[in-house]
């Protein structure tokens, strides 16, 4: 028997699962997505797991991108995109499933409007 506090996590294991459905996401994306799927948890506790996931390998670090916009503190932003590590075991939760196949149709028609608009 292990001494000491587990290592697992119901949030760590939440995001697993939304990126199990996404592929790779960036910190605030998956923030949002999981207050919208699961019950509400802060930004910081989300990067903190996000992090953990990483050193335990059961998410890693894709890739890094810069992006330069208008923002209130600044002109760059750094998204740092995760995606599922070697060490994570997605179960396949429904409620994740659902709310991204809710999300299709609805980038399907912004992509048709816009189409539309431009002729």
């Amino acid at each position: 028997m292990q001494r000491g506090r587990p290592v697992k996590s119901e949030i760590r294991q939440n995001i697993i699962e939304i990126l199990a459905v996404a592929g790779k996401a960036y910190g605030y994306l998956i923030h949002k997505w999981y207050n919208q799927i699961f019950p509400q948890c802060t930004r910081e506790n989300v990067y903190y797991n996000l992090r953990k996931g990483a050193a335990l390998g059961e998410l890693k670090l894709d890739e890094i991108k810069q992006e330069k916009g208008d923002y209130s503190w600044g002109t760059i932003v750094e998204k740092k995109y995760y995606a599922l590590g070697p060490n994570a075991k997605p179960k396949g939760e429904q409620r994740v499933k659902d709310f991204f196949e809710k999300q299709k149709p609805q980038k399907q028609n912004s992509k048709s409007q816009s189409e539309s608009k431009s002729k």
